[in-house]
């Protein structure tokens, strides 16, 4: 399965911030939700780090030449 992407992750994460809010994630799903929720943020915590890298690499090779 392929991975999401950063905005697909974000938007799910959005929408289970939503439903957290409003009180709308029965109690037995909480925890389900949670754990999700963590797990889209790592994601797009290592997608953004990932993207910093290649940032500062090419900023790196323009500024050798």
């Amino acid at each position: 399965m392929k991975a999401p992407s950063y905005e697909s992750a974000m938007q799910e994460l959005q929408r289970i911030v939503d439903e957290m809010q409003e009180g709308a994630v029965p109690i037995d799903e909480l925890a389900l939700k949670a754990a999700k929720a963590a797990e889209l943020i790592a994601f797009c915590r290592n997608k953004l780090r990932a993207i910093e890298s290649e940032i500062q690499q090419i900023d790196a090779q323009e500024n050798e030449g």
